[in-house]
């Protein structure tokens, strides 16, 4: 009885930092997710804009239970292939448009643990080229 009443916070302790380490990679991947599924939206639209490109990102994410969609940042930007002059109303094979989502979230642990970080800062980001630039042609 004894071992139980020493072992049991221990166990219990493991049982629900295992549970708070899983929950933030469940949330790191829905991050990485939404910002493919946002850039993949703009790179097969005809014409993308960077309304849907977020709002698709943001259904991607919220496929994540416990995930709240609103809570991440979402930047959609159309760039051509320096990644700093705006894109052509129709990008052409010399230059094309590349769609970039970025997506940022702020990770809290649901139980603060003592010495170790109660919060993580999830940033991904991904670009793909677009069939047309933004807004069509």
């Amino acid at each position: 009885m004894v071992e139980l009443a020493l072992t049991l916070p221990v166990l219990v302790f493991i049982l629900i930092g295992g549970a708070d380490l899983a929950r933030a990679f469940a949330m790191q991947l829905a991050v990485q997710n939404g910002a493919r599924a946002g850039a993949e939206a703009a790179a097969i639209d005809f014409s993308p804009t960077t309304t849907e490109a977020e709002a698709r990102a943001r259904d991607e994410m919220a496929r994540t239970p416990g995930m709240d969609s609103a809570a991440p940042t979402v930047t959609v930007t159309f760039k051509q292939a320096d990644g700093t002059t705006n894109c052509l109303t129709t990008p052409t094979v010399a230059n094309p448009c590349f769609a970039t989502v970025r997506v940022q979230f702020t990770f809290n642990a649901v139980i603060p643990w003592p010495l170790i970080p109660n919060s993580a800062n999830f940033d991904r980001q991904t670009t793909m080229r677009t069939i047309k630039g933004p807004g069509g042609p």
